[in-house]
């Protein structure tokens, strides 16, 4: 006897970014407030099995998981119009037969490994990002300030919040010598938007809160 399917609502929305769309379900999909990012369907098999089945469709480029929402990045090969409808109903089938889009016990492996497959990409500016305003800061290089806990709790409380609405993250990275580093995941990556969000955004709000913060710039990563 087959097991009884799992009851599950999904519905798909734009983001500021043209190539990411956000499929939303009415269950948590990740533990906690963990967000995981994967790059190709290698990184997905480390711990995601849903993201491991989205990655099959061949214009799937990036796959980011938080709470109840999965953001995919698709190629130039095709429309959203033309395939937004069959990956919905994908998603939904797949999580109608499968109670966990991300194996828990397989996390504290994974995480270590999808950080590390970050640091070692190489450095560039992500699209959809001014150049000016994207930096490198060796691993070396980055040590904890006495400003690292108030800038963490700012993100949390007024940008964690807007970003994920919009299918993304930002990650406070490191700061120095006045410069607060951050990392774009998800849809906030190549988001056309993205440098008026990290400058006029993010950045007035934490040089408004913190005086010794001067600017904030993404990873080039």
């Amino acid at each position: 006897m087959e097991p009884p399917r799992i009851p599950t609502s999904v519905y798909a929305e734009m983001t500021p970014n043209p190539a990411v769309m956000k499929f939303v379900a009415d269950r948590n999909l990740v533990p906690g407030d963990l967000q995981l990012e994967f790059r190709n369907k290698g990184e997905a098999m480390l711990c995601s099995p849903l993201a491991t089945e989205i990655f099959n469709f061949p214009f799937v480029t990036n796959v980011f998981l938080s709470g109840k929402m999965v953001s995919v990045t698709k190629d130039d090969s095709l429309g959203w119009e033309m395939i937004v409808q069959q990956l919905r109903e994908y998603i939904r089938e797949w999580l109608m037969d499968h109670a966990d889009a991300v194996e828990a016990d397989k996390l504290e492996e994974a995480l270590p490994k999808l950080a590390s497959a970050v640091s070692e990409t190489p450095t560039a500016a992500p699209a959809g990002l001014d150049p000016e305003s994207v930096k490198f800061i060796a691993e070396e290089d980055i040590v904890p300030s006495e400003h690292d806990k108030t800038i963490k709790q700012l993100l949390e409380e007024f940008v964690r919040p807007a970003v994920e609405q919009d299918g993304g993250a930002i990650d406070f990275k490191a700061f120095s010598e006045g410069t607060v580093y951050v990392h774009l995941r998800g849809a906030c990556s190549g988001c056309p938007s993205s440098t008026q969000t990290l400058k006029g955004g993010i950045e007035q709000l934490l040089k408004s809160k913190l005086d010794a913060v001067e600017e904030v710039v993404a990873l080039g990563v």
